[in-house]
């Protein structure tokens, strides 16, 4: 079951073994873990919501991975004909697995990396351009350290004045591009200032969206670049059906919302709703009460009537959350508002207005699959099982024992870079670092009561079922692990042999 390294022939181990525990070993993975299950960091009962609320893109409406090569393509192609970047950028192709998301960058450095839930930057996953920097650079540029002031990084919707946090699915091309010509620059030693490529980035950025590009794409080819939306029909269908009352709060523009949610759901689609609103420009929706509500007709233009209510069967642009509260009375725990970005989607709804949220989290399948996996699943049991006898074994001041510990300690280094390259080679889970959570992971548990991979997760679960967040152990409780274990996990080879030489 484990590759149990050399160090074991050491006469020295048996002796240090002795004091050994069988509590050292944490079990395997004895359950699959199931793709489409839902996680809770709050107790939340599905009997108790009444209204249901959903955001589009990435949420009722997930997309293919070839729209972020189109992003990035155009992005890019801007950058040299508008803002007149040289042409060898031109060579540089998308990387589609280059970046993953909530990865922090520093502008004035032109750094890349990822941070974890104590503002700690992970060494070994921090890029300037498309080329890891080492790690006593990393330690020399933020003066010997690895942490990054909680002043630079905590805006609260991760835009500090140094730092930015990329949250949005949609960042994972930009975060590309940005690599990308910082790395042609360096490449060809050109002299640059990072903070006008940050800024020329953004821009380039933000003019394939303000533009309507990815609109116009995804409207002439549906089926390519929107899917599971028989899933989306069929979660609607079951919740309305259930006399759940529903409403949409989108960024996006009506004609974009109508077209896919035709070849989702129907063209009878806002049947299913009883508010729709679009261009809702989140999170400011959320956050003030400057902009009212203007309804649209069918044709799509605005009308010029003051809205005193909100009618089923309308469709209504921009407003903000505190009409929305007045005109409907949908007030605390009885909403549940699902959501992609933890910013501009969740944070003020759980935090301002008591509003129940869920997440929708993508890369939870792609990431369930990888820890499934025999491989994962055996490095992870030895790397822990590693870390309790450094953690136990330490006080041994002899040279032998000195020297076994630091090769445990090496190994241990290698487990934990082939734990974070199953998942990606450049920057590791989106959820844990080495043995931290990720800053990612920490907004994510703050600002959702429940996350999954897709809305789909909900046909299976009963609409009356609670979600109960797992208990688990504080650093001074006894852990719970050793209760739990399984008849199979505890018949393994290395658990018999430690057995025998105890």
């Amino acid at each position: 079951f484990f590759l149990v390294s050399s160090t074991i022939c050491h006469h020295s181990l048996s002796s240090m073994l002795l004091f050994l525990d069988l509590d050292l070993l944490p079990p395997g993975v004895c359950n699959l873990l199931n793709p489409s299950t839902i996680y809770a960091n709050n107790e939340i009962s599905l009997k108790t919501i009444g209204v249901y609320g959903f955001d589009y893109d990435y949420t009722l409406a997930l997309y293919s991975p070839a729209l972020h090569s189109h992003i990035y393509n155009t992005a890019r192609d801007i950058l040299v004909e508008q803002y007149k970047y040289p042409k060898g950028i031109l060579k540089y192709e998308y990387w589609p697995n280059f970046a993953v998301r909530g990865l922090h960058y520093d502008i004035a450095k032109g750094l890349l990396m990822k941070i974890d839930a104590f503002h700690y930057i992970q060494l070994g996953t921090v890029y300037r351009g498309l080329k890891p920097v080492p790690d006593d650079e990393v330690l020399e540029m933020y003066d010997g350290t690895h942490h990054i002031p909680l002043h630079q990084a905590s805006g609260f919707y991760g835009k500090g004045p140094a730092i930015k946090q990329f949250m949005d699915i949609f960042s994972l091309p930009e975060m590309t591009l940005l690599a990308v010509a910082n790395d042609f620059f360096i490449s060809n030693d050109i002299d640059y200032d990072p903070i006008h490529l940050y800024k020329d980035v953004t821009d380039a950025i933000r003019d394939v969206h303000i533009k309507g590009f990815m609109y116009k794409w995804i409207m002439q080819d549906l089926e390519q670049y929107i899917l599971h939306g028989d899933e989306t029909y069929a979660v609607l269908h079951r919740l309305a059906k259930s006399g759940k009352k529903l409403f949409l709060i989108t960024n996006s523009p009506f004609s974009f919302v109508d077209k896919g949610m035709r070849y989702m759901v129907g063209k009878d689609w806002r049947d299913f709703f009883d508010v729709v609103i679009v261009q809702a420009d989140k999170p400011h929706f959320f956050n003030d009460c400057v902009k009212p509500f203007r309804r649209l007709d069918s044709n799509g233009d605005l009308q010029w009537d003051k809205i005193n209510k909100l009618e089923k069967g309308q469709v209504y642009k921009q407003g903000n959350l505190f009409d929305f509260l007045r005109l409907t009375g949908w007030r605390g725990s009885k909403v549940l508002y699902f959501g992609d970005h933890l910013y501009s989607d969740l944070a003020d709804l759980m935090l301002r207005h008591g509003w129940r949220t869920g997440a929708i989290v993508p890369e939870l399948e792609t990431e369930t699959k990888m820890v499934n996996t025999e491989q994962y699943s055996q490095a992870l049991t030895w790397l822990q099982a590693l870390t309790g006898l450094l953690e136990r074994m330490q006080m041994f001041q002899d040279s032998e024992s000195q020297q076994v510990l630091q090769d445990w300690m090496k190994e241990r280094q290698e487990l934990r870079a082939l734990t974070k390259n199953l998942f990606n080679p450049q920057f590791g889970s989106i959820f844990r670092t080495c043995h931290n959570p990720t800053y990612f992971s920490r907004r994510l548990c703050r600002f959702s009561d429940v996350y999954m991979a897709s809305l789909s997760c909900l046909l299976n679960y009963d609409l009356n079922y609670t979600f109960y967040p797992r208990r688990t152990p504080l650093q001074h409780e006894a852990p719970l692990w050793m209760d739990q274990l399984c008849t199979g996990c505890m018949k393994t080879p290395f658990l018999e042999e430690m057995a025998h030489i105890r």
